[in-house]
């Protein structure tokens, strides 16, 4: 690969529509969603660059960030995260490598997701936190991740907090407003009816084109 163009391209690939937090069903004996829209984030053919744009280090992440999606994308999320039998070593170590390149930043993305996919929830959270992106779909979904791991841990507030600033920060019909709701929907777990009622409304106001809104007067009489 290091003689041949490297192409990237992030993607964002909506894998679960919604998924459950079992403690919260638990505990109030109902489903309720605090989960966020499950991110897979993709980096496949797309932008060609030549090879001697790329300098050795960023190059050498980028090849063994390519081996680790093939994996991830066939749910072998264990090997994606800690490598295989051959050459390839996992996201855990390009990001531990390599997090100074663009590839190994995506690489803590990539292992925190997985890590998740595993149920270590409390094990994903520090290589979710250490993402740093810019594109306006791939960082607030991680985000979002970020904030679903939070609630599978217990720590409902910072959940909920999370997934609000993740809203914000995608701002788009697509992503805000199921951020937004699942926020709303831990606030009311929480009994903070007003702070529920103030994320229910800005679905309403700021993403009434969305499919979320269509449903949103329900969720907002509900805290009224």
């Amino acid at each position: 690969m290091a003689k041949q163009e490297i192409k990237q391209e992030q993607v964002l690939n909506v894998e679960e529509a919604v998924s459950r937090s079992e403690a919260f069903i638990n505990k109030n004996k109902k489903m309720i969603t605090v989960a966020v829209v499950a991110v897979v984030v993709l980096v496949a053919a797309g932008m060609a660059v030549n090879t001697w744009v790329i300098k050795p280090r960023e190059q050498k992440a980028a090849e063994a960030l390519f081996a680790g999606e093939r994996y991830f994308q066939n749910g072998d999320y264990e090997t994606a995260l800690n490598g295989d039998q051959y050459e390839y070593a996992g996201f855990a170590a390009v990001a531990d490598d390599f997090g100074s390149t663009k590839a190994g930043k995506l690489a803590k993305a990539y292992a925190g997701l997985s890590l998740a996919k595993l149920g270590r929830y409390e094990e994903a959270i520090p290589y979710l936190k250490g993402f740093k992106g810019d594109d306006a779909m791939v960082a607030p979904s991680v985000l979002a991740a970020l904030g679903n791991c939070y609630a599978h841990v217990g720590d409902e507030a910072q959940a909920a907090a999370t997934l609000v600033k993740a809203a914000h920060e995608a701002d788009n019909n697509l992503l805000s407003p199921a951020y937004l709701i699942q926020a709303g929907q831990i606030y009311e777990k929480l009994g903070k009816k007003s702070d529920a009622l103030k994320v229910y409304q800005e679905v309403k106001d700021n993403y009434y084109g969305s499919t979320q809104s269509m449903d949103i007067d329900r969720y907002i009489e509900r805290v009224k």
